[in-house]
């Protein structure tokens, strides 16, 4: 069974040189203070936090290699974003790392898929950069943070990169950053919950806001994927159906409930558990569910594609088209 993933982290061989050279990039200022590392013009510490990121093309095949990996869908290790950096050095840097992704499809087409990383504070540059990335660079579409410097994406301005997205047939991947901009991050420093709480909640968010703002109901079209089995969203899709109900301010974008809208995402596996994968399969369908590994953060037991094959409640179908068939029509691989 081929296993392709949507969710692998990436940076480029530039990042990993001047970290190296003790160098800036891109205006994110070196600093070995606390371990090798960069910090951005906010002041928030920018570290390559796994040895793996740092991979040449060929041991990142091997590593694929030996976890049964097909095919990864590359895209930028979050903490580069650089929404809130200044906006020409972010749409630099965009244009660096989109042509570091093209450039390893191109030397493995067979392994590698791309997806790009869009300078977002800026939404004209966003779209022209995205529909270079597409339409010279091949890249698949995009990844995106959950949120960009506190705005959500319902805000009028980030309309017509989704329509331009969707015209473009472009798939958009939405990722938050583990430490920042996280709900009530004041409240959950401790245990590890920014991560294993908060990026579900933002996740959970992602999907409320595309839902309600109305941008699924504008973009009806639209390809987008959550990560992390879009948090506990589809869990919670009977309290907003509730609220969009009762509460007039829920149908200003929309005049349906929410829940009618849910099938229209794309979600990863990453839920952690197969009660919750099962229930997210139930609620939105199978062909709407890819594999996601969030390479190389999680430790899978045995490998992504072996957890998947050793669940008992999906049947062989579901695992083909969760393991590649969804993913080889939404982006043409």
């Amino acid at each position: 069974m081929r296993k392709i993933d949507v969710h692998a982290h990436y940076i480029p061989p530039s990042v990993v040189n001047a970290e190296a050279g003790g160098e800036d990039w891109y205006g994110l200022v070196y600093s070995d203070r606390t371990g090798p590392g960069f910090d951005d013009p906010n002041g928030r510490r920018v570290v390559i936090n796994s040895p793996k990121l740092r991979f040449t093309p060929a041991e990142r095949v091997a590593d694929m290699d030996a976890s049964g990996t097909d095919l990864q869908v590359v895209s930028i290790h979050t903490p580069f974003f650089g929404y809130s950096w200044d906006s020409v050095q972010t749409q630099e840097m965009a244009r660096e790392v989109n042509d570091a992704i093209a450039e390893l499809v191109r030397q493995h087409p067979q392994r590698f898929a791309g997806m790009a990383t869009l300078p977002v504070q800026d939404v004209a540059a966003s779209i022209d950069e995205l529909e270079r990335a597409v339409k010279v660079l091949g890249l698949k579409g995009a990844e995106l943070d959950a949120v960009v410097n506190a705005e959500n994406w319902d805000e009028p301005r980030f309309l017509p990169l989704f329509k331009a997205a969707e015209a473009m047939d472009a798939l958009l991947f939405f990722h938050p950053q583990p430490q920042a901009n996280i709900v009530a991050l004041e409240r959950s420093r401790k245990y590890s919950l920014p991560n294993s709480v908060g990026v579900p909640l933002e996740d959970t968010m992602v999907v409320a806001t595309l839902i309600f703002g109305g941008i699924l109901e504008e973009c009806p079209n639209l390809k987008a994927c959550i990560a992390h089995g879009g948090g506990p969203a589809c869990f919670g899709m009977g309290r907003m159906d509730h609220g969009w109900l009762v509460r007039p301010e829920a149908r200003v974008n929309i005049a349906r409930p929410p829940s009618t809208y849910q099938k229209q995402l794309y979600y990863d596996f990453l839920t952690s558990s197969e009660p919750a994968l099962r229930f997210l399969i139930d609620a939105v369908g199978a062909d709407r569910v890819v594999m996601g590994s969030d390479w190389p953060f999680v430790e899978w037991d045995p490998s992504p594609g072996g957890w998947l094959d050793g669940l008992q409640s999906l049947s062989h179908e579901e695992k083909e088209k969760i393991s590649h068939q969804n993913l080889e029509l939404l982006l043409g691989i």
